[in-house]
């Protein structure tokens, strides 16, 4: 069991924050035990096919399932909401060496660990570039999807606090978590830890890779970190309903509506013309439309370059008539 104790200048520093560089640590223990994210193997087929003949060893050995722990450089806490990678890559590479140091000592010893032990500075830099590679082939192409929902989660949860103070906001987060009125938040873990947070404040973050564990941080110097599933997490890679691909269609027209909800999993122009029936011209001429009006972003992938959709386009396909649930069900 894990007991944090809040005080009033803890819940007076509560802040909510978005990670992509946790997700990329989180979605490696994904793709290394798949079968027990089942939620994920659309993801996990479509990531592992893009990240054939990568060389990510250091990576994915930084990265170790089970999962007993893992180094906090990986993904220090952001100290922004909304961080993107290079945000968050730039404050990694900041880090004091001893904290790669501690780090690495936490793990069983590999050839790839042990080269960046050798040269922590040189290891930084790898490691970082590693993490720019994955992210561009396996995460970019969904990331406005899984900002969306995380986004939906959070401001789900700023009403919460708003409306019923901690004890709401807790009571709703996740099912290993529960607080009580004299300001203890108990987190289910095999792992035992008691800790006043001391006026240190609490960072919230979603995460659609963690599964149904609830992932904590306290170590100084960061800001004590809860990681925990969103709502809604069931839905994330559901395509688009057809009733809101028909409304959108009135907006941007059927050709450019249909395109949008075929982008349910990132695509080629190839793939779209064999999944919409439409001509390679065609298609390539109706992305581009999409893309100057920023519904689709491009990611080259190899010799690939795939088409994805933006958060304005998810926003307008979930307005159309795809629905979140209102409470937590889905984990």
């Amino acid at each position: 069991m894990i007991e944090l104790r809040l005080g009033v200048a803890d819940l007076a520093n509560l802040r909510f924050a978005l990670s992509p560089l946790w997700e990329v640590t989180a979605s490696i223990r994904v793709l290394k035990a798949p079968a027990e994210h089942q939620l994920h193997r659309r993801w996990v087929r479509s990531a592992a096919e893009r990240l054939r003949g990568m060389d990510l060893r250091l990576l994915f050995d930084l990265v170790p399932v089970p999962t007993d722990g893992l180094p906090a450089f990986l993904a220090p806490p952001p100290a922004t909401s909304m961080p993107d990678l290079a945000t968050e890559l730039a404050a990694m590479r900041r880090l004091d060496p001893e904290r790669f140091r501690s780090g690495l000592d936490m793990l069983p010893a590999t050839p790839a660990i042990e080269a960046f032990g050798a040269d922590l500075d040189a290891g930084a830099e790898r490691l970082a570039g590693m993490v720019e590679r994955y992210w561009e082939a396996a995460l970019a192409p969904w990331w406005p999807r899984i900002r969306t929902l995380c986004e939906r989660d959070l401001l789900h949860r700023s009403r919460l606090l708003a409306e019923g103070g901690a004890q709401r906001l807790f009571a709703d987060l996740a099912a290993p978590v529960s607080w009580d009125r004299e300001g203890v938040l108990r987190i289910d873990s095999p792992f035992s830890v008691s800790e006043s947070l001391d006026g240190r404040g609490l960072l919230l973050v979603p995460t659609v890779f963690g599964g149904d564990r609830i992932f904590s941080l306290t170590a100084a110097p960061w800001q004590p970190t809860v990681r925990y599933p969103p709502r809604g997490l069931g839905l994330l890679w559901q395509a688009a309903a057809p009733q809101a691909a028909g409304a959108l269609a009135g907006v941007v027209g059927p050709t450019r509506a249909g395109l949008l909800a075929a982008l349910g999993e990132p695509a080629s122009t190839t793939d779209l013309a064999d999944r919409c029936g439409l001509s390679m011209g065609g298609v390539s001429q109706q992305l581009g439309l999409l893309h100057a009006a920023g519904l689709v972003t491009r990611h080259r992938v190899g010799r690939r370059v795939l088409y994805a959709r933006t958060m304005a386009a998810e926003a307008l396909l979930h307005a159309g008539g795809e629905r979140l649930p209102r409470s937590g069900g889905g984990y």
